[in-house]
């Protein structure tokens, strides 16, 4: 591991704004979040899969009274998220380091009130369909912990992905449902915020159209 990760584990260590394992809180703030972590009642927005947390952050910054909570298991990663956090001086986002196979262990029935995938690795391997971050198992944990009211996002440039997890979500009949193959060309276009990912900018720029659906439970 090269020395600039390891400095940046070791920020992570001391930002409070980071829940990681080996910290005191890890595991132990499961419906409580609001309470103990943010020290303030607000809807509860996750990204999950957040990356370097652009989007987390810029919805953080749009919202502050909502609290939002950028979900990722690279250290690398979130430490780039909570310094864009503590630049900006933001006291309503913070950061989990975990795999996303355990996010029900983090967060308690009916404790989140919207949940963000964008742009997540359409895994397009038959063999990694599970690991698709809208796949059944996914989904099940998702409407565990969402409100009933609550919203599910997701952005992708995946044609692949997306196909996909409009099958998923017509088997589970899951109704509420809107969508779009060409989010800024769209009636659904406001739910861009104005923020962008890294991968969004990418795949704007080289023109791929860019698919959008939400779903309330």
């Amino acid at each position: 591991m090269g020395r600039g990760k390891l400095e940046k584990f070791a920020v992570n260590a001391t930002r409070a704004n980071v829940v990681e394992p080996g910290k005191e809180n890890f595991e132990k703030l499961k419906g409580h979040w609001n309470r103990d972590f943010f020290l303030k009642e607000q809807p509860l927005v996750l990204e999950v899969g957040c990356g370097k947390g652009e989007y987390t952050v810029g919805m953080a910054q749009l919202y502050p009274n909502k609290n939002f909570i950028g979900i990722d298991i690279k250290g690398n990663r979130i430490w780039k998220g909570s310094s864009l956090a503590e630049e900006a001086g933001l006291y309503n986002v913070g950061f989990l380091r975990i795999f996303l196979e355990n996010l029900d262990q983090h967060f308690g029935e009916n404790e989140v009130d919207e949940i963000w995938i964008t742009f997540p690795d359409p895994q397009p391997r038959k063999r990694d369909i599970k690991r698709r971050l809208t796949s059944p198992r996914f989904m099940e944990m998702y409407e565990r912990i969402l409100k009933p009211g609550g919203k599910l996002h997701l952005k992708t440039d995946s044609e692949l992905l997306f196909d996909y997890s409009l099958e998923v979500l017509q088997e589970r009949s899951l109704s509420n449902l809107q969508f779009t193959k060409d989010l800024y060309e769209s009636e659904l276009q406001e739910h861009t915020m104005g923020i962008y990912t890294t991968f969004e900018k990418k795949y704007l720029d080289l023109g791929v159209p860019i698919k959008y659906l939400q779903l309330t439970v």
